[in-house]
């Protein structure tokens, strides 16, 4: 039996990847697939298979996964593309007869009503119809997904958005990522769904308050309409139908969507998650 986590090149792979080698399990019982060897060449120097395959060549997941495996499904990142992708992954644990596939969906899997929720309902549905045991890790938004940009934050000394008031309970990729491990290393969460987001659900002008308070630099928060938050991001080189996602994002924010602070991920992880004002002082600090 091996752990084998997918997309392991990618950010969230390697920190789970990581994640499983501090919680000592042996190198040889981990297996990232990965599209292209040489990207995780270090990984196989440290004793790590690899195994290679293409979502989108549904015949090079043959083999891929062994009776008994125990497997971290990371949705893909080509947001429109997904649900083949994650469907030919599915069909090919199924075959294999995994002992359990984990996936990584969105807060409020069925009743999250934004756009970018839509291709993780659909593979939770697959995932159900397979009949396959599975976790279903519900994440939250990241705290990176502001902390990497702060570089035209700290430029304009504004932070640009379009969700009002609304707040977000986000945690850093690393907390996320240590669910992932506890789950894939732990016992009893067949069959289970976590919902996982922050301890903390902070807004815009915290966010900003937070910046300017890290960085010593005047930073506050700018909260425009939707069309004009949709221009800034397409003129700042986003393409347009990941701006308008973006966009939408904000909305669900302003609704309260990603605000929800249950408690899964503390709990998962054994700590309190790492605090956005935290990922503001790391990302500073490069």
């Amino acid at each position: 039996m091996s752990i084998v986590v997918t997309g392991a090149t990618g950010h969230l792979g390697r920190l789970v990847i990581e994640g499983l080698l501090a919680a000592r399990v042996p190198a040889a019982d981990i297996a990232a697939v990965v599209r292209d060897k040489a990207k995780a060449a270090d990984l196989a120097e440290r004793g790590v298979e690899l195994r290679v395959a293409d979502y989108d060549a549904p015949e090079t997941l043959d083999g891929v996964f062994a009776a008994g495996d125990r497997v971290l499904l990371i949705s893909g990142s080509e947001v429109g593309r997904r649900v083949p992708q994650h469907r030919a992954v599915i069909d090919a644990a199924r075959a294999a007869g995994v002992a359990l596939l984990a996936y990584t969906g969105i807060l409020g899997g069925p009743d999250a009503d934004f756009e970018l929720a839509a291709e993780h309902k659909v593979t939770e549905r697959l995932i159900l119809d397979s009949g396959l045991p599975h976790t279903f890790l519900r994440n939250g938004w990241y705290h990176e997904n502001y902390t990497e940009h702060l570089a035209p934050v700290l430029e304009h000394g504004a932070v640009v958005a379009s969700a009002g008031s609304g707040r977000v309970a986000s945690a850093a990729r690393a907390d996320y990522a240590a669910a992932a491990v506890a789950v894939l290393t732990g016992e009893g969460h067949e069959g289970r769904v976590y919902e996982l987001s922050g301890d903390v659900a902070w807004s815009f002008a915290e966010y900003a308050a937070e910046v300017a308070a890290r960085s010593g630099r005047p930073v506050s928060y700018a909260d425009v309409p939707a069309e004009q938050h949709l221009a800034v991001l397409t003129g700042a080189g986003v393409p347009e139908p990941m701006a308008a996602v973006l966009v939408d994002v904000d909305a669900a924010i302003a609704r309260g969507r990603l605000a929800g602070t249950g408690g899964d991920l503390a709990r998962l992880i054994g700590r309190p998650t790492t605090t956005i004002g935290d990922a503001v002082s790391a990302a500073l600090r490069g």
